[in-house]
């Protein structure tokens, strides 16, 4: 089709075709977490039957928010120090890869869970009061749990006096032959799975099968 142009010509310019549009499939990426120049944190013990030396476990915590209704901790590096420099390879590993994932933000629950599945093929071991771990690295999975319980940012019950008091009421009650019996609890893997009210419940972290 043909145009006819009545007016003198004082500039011209080609005509691109225009593009689609294409959509941005690219999803925003949280900032990384800031260091403070002092952060606050936790210092925590494991002594494993396996060493003589025992591992401190020392989370630092950022805070965000800091003077609003939302102000709250989070973590943001883990170090781990032992005397006994047979793990030390794979342990300043996870330690890094531990404060990356911290400093990325967001929900960081998951890691309790993915640490606390570790099983050591030898076999694990009984902690002072009859828990079973079933790795060392397990182990570093529940110091973080607890850590992200004190600070607020997971649920579940920390091991006040109070706790302590109800669990050795409860197994006075049961006796030396219950406890003998007990089993292993599928929720946080202690030997404390008794059989108490017709209902299987753990001593340890409270878990039952009756609700």
């Amino acid at each position: 089709m043909s145009i006819k142009i009545e007016k003198k010509i004082t500039a011209y310019e080609v005509a691109k075709p225009q593009e689609d549009e294409k959509e941005d499939n690219v999803t925003a990426i949280a900032p990384l977490l800031e260091r403070d120049e002092v952060l606050e944190g936790s210092t925590y013990k494991i002594k494993t039957p396996d060493s003589e030396h025992a591992m401190y476990i020392t989370i630092n915590d950022v805070v965000i928010n800091k003077g609003h209704a939302n102000e709250h901790r989070q973590p943001f590096e883990v170090f781990i120090n032992s005397k006994n420099m047979e793990h030390f390879m794979w342990i300043v590993a996870l330690t890094r890869v531990i404060s990356a994932i911290f400093r990325k933000g967001g929900d960081i629950t998951f890691l309790v869970e993915e640490l606390k599945a570790v099983f050591d093929p030898r076999g694990g071991y009984f902690k002072k009061g009859g828990k079973y771990m079933p790795s060392l690295v397990a182990e570093i999975g529940e110091v973080i749990q607890q850590h992200l319980i004190s600070i607020g940012l997971m649920e579940g019950m920390l091991n006040t006096p109070e706790l302590e008091a109800k669990k050795q009421k409860i197994k006075e009650k049961l006796g030396d032959s219950a406890l003998s019996n007990a089993m292993q609890c599928p929720k946080c893997a202690a030997m404390s799975l008794v059989r108490m009210d017709n209902c299987d419940t753990c001593l340890e972290c409270g878990h039952s099968k009756c609700g």
